[in-house]
């Protein structure tokens, strides 16, 4: 899945003429080794799809990984050596770290979350707020990174949201529609921003019962209040005004998920170079 997209990325790079600087100052035939080195310490994500765009533009590269996705490193570590041509190692080293740094720095961020979180029931989530075209990347960081992943898209479960409810009329039509229009087998999830819905999806009949409630914006006492009265009868996902300060009062709340759309749109990247 990640070969199309490291593909773009280098298209988008190589351009009409491919890498003038390079190739005018390089021999063709001649070889070097690249170490790829964090600057900071983080979670190390993308190595994968790193890898492959050195390995695009020479088949025969080789590579000693240090630091798998997954793992943690500290700065100054080293997570993989790259073995090759000179001029693939040079061509494809902006666009192996840009996506590294990118993927790593979400996996980081969930990290950094996941551990706030530790010892109460929530999960923290991602969102379907990623870069056009690199969600399935941007997902997997996240799971790296010890989160989960919420929809990958439209079409894998239903989220019923706030303008939604607007244009159907209210948490009964727009359920009852749903539940003529889909299959036994998908999910379903209505957000509410207030106790007073949450109390209306509760009482809907046992043939509109939904999977999920998404408590939006709602701080923690309130959260709390939803927790209760929900009594384990659905999933709560807790959604809006997720910080770092914040994340662990939302989880002491009780809810079983935290989602939080920053992991993806707004994580910062992690530092990460490459020392021939």
């Amino acid at each position: 899945m990640a070969e199309p997209i490291v593909r773009t990325a280098l298209a988008e790079d190589l351009g009409r003429a491919g890498d003038i600087t390079t190739d005018s100052i390089i021999p063709a035939d001649a070889t070097a080794t690249a170490r790829i080195n964090a600057r900071k310490d983080g979670r190390v994500a993308g190595l994968e799809a790193a890898l492959l765009a050195f390995r695009l533009l020479d088949p025969e590269a080789s590579f000693a990984i240090e630091r798998p996705d997954g793992t943690d490193v500290a700065p100054g570590g080293t997570i993989a050596t790259v073995y090759g041509k000179a001029r693939a190692l040079l061509t494809a080293e902006r666009t192996a770290l840009n996506l590294m740094g990118r993927l790593s720095g979400i996996a980081t961020a969930t990290r950094t979350l996941v551990r706030e979180v530790e010892g109460t029931r929530a999960r923290i989530v991602c969102t379907r707020k990623t870069t056009p075209g690199l969600r399935v990347l941007e997902k997997q960081a996240v799971r790296l990174g010890g989160g989960f992943n919420h929809r990958f898209g439209l079409d894998d479960a239903v989220l019923i949201k706030d303008n939604h409810l607007a244009v159907a009329g209210g948490i009964r039509p727009a359920v009852e529609r749903v539940r003529a229009a889909i299959g036994h087998m998908v999910k379903v999830e209505v957000e509410v921003d207030t106790l007073a819905q949450l109390e209306e999806l509760l009482d809907l009949p046992a043939a509109l019962r939904v999977d999920v409630v998404l408590l939006d914006n709602m701080d923690p006492a309130t959260l709390r209040r939803a927790v209760a009265l929900v009594d384990g009868r659905l999933l709560t996902e807790a959604s809006g005004n997720v910080t770092l300060a914040t994340v662990r009062a939302i989880a002491e709340a009780g809810v079983d998920m935290i989602s939080c759309g920053w992991l993806t749109h707004s994580a910062p990247n992690l530092d990460i170079g490459l020392d021939m």
